[in-house]
């Protein structure tokens, strides 16, 4: 059965009933958006829900949304995803856990799918913050993939309920007309169907309507 993971801790009106339909949250981390106080809120409902907790870094590009890739160097990018990691380790530790799982955000997850330097950028910071039993979520296949299986690292790979995809497997850009999917029956119906080829099935907490569509993609998942 495919685990459901949101993307969380982006935006300061994200309902808990929201978080109540997944397996995992991942947590932005302050690259493109989130800060102590934001993690400290998600991380505590994590724990007293018992819900995993993942991370969630990003390029540092606050202005873009991590949206945006940006040219940076792959040793100073893996400092600044370290100082990303390690700050959300740090409050999921105070609370007396661990963080499990761990996605890249937005414009670097893509970068990360396709780039082996980026990719171990990616991978390296995660198992220095967060430790050998770390699982990584990215696409099915690519450079991501193989950078977590070189430090063996498991791997969950991801489809999305929420994005339209193109035949290759890869996503719709945002900037392209069509390229969310919003409507919950839809969205359902791609789960379901990802679902049986996919370790996580990943929704965005601001899509339009993602507590609708969380739902029918939680009933179409779960029953």
């Amino acid at each position: 059965m495919a685990l459901m993971n949101l993307d969380a801790g982006e935006h300061p009106d994200e309902p808990e009933e929201l978080w109540a339909m997944f397996d995992v949250l991942n947590i932005a981390c302050g690259g493109h958006a989130g800060d102590a106080a934001s993690m400290d809120r998600v991380v505590r409902w994590c724990v007293a829900s018992r819900c995993a907790i993942g991370a969630h870094p990003s390029y540092p590009d606050r202005l873009g949304f991590g949206r945006r890739t940006l040219a940076i160097e792959p040793t100073a990018l893996a400092s600044t995803l370290l100082d990303q990691c390690t700050a959300l380790a740090a409050i999921a530790a105070h609370h007396g856990h661990a963080v499990e799982y761990v996605k890249p955000h937005g414009a670097l997850y893509h970068d990360a799918a396709g780039s082996d330097a980026i990719a171990r950028a990616v991978v390296t910071a995660a198992q220095a913050a967060f430790g050998d039993r770390v699982v990584v979520i990215g696409p099915p296949d690519g450079a991501l993939r193989e950078a977590a299986a070189a430090r063996s690292l498991r791997y969950a790979s991801e489809g999305f309920a929420d994005r339209r995809m193109r035949p290759d497997g890869s996503l719709v850009p945002r900037t392209e007309p069509g390229a969310l999917l919003d409507d919950p029956t839809e969205a359902a119906a791609q789960a379901h169907a990802l679902a049986a080829h996919v370790d996580t099935i990943c929704l965005h907490a601001d899509t339009p309507g993602a507590l609708a569509i969380a739902g029918a993609v939680h009933r179409a998942l779960r029953g």
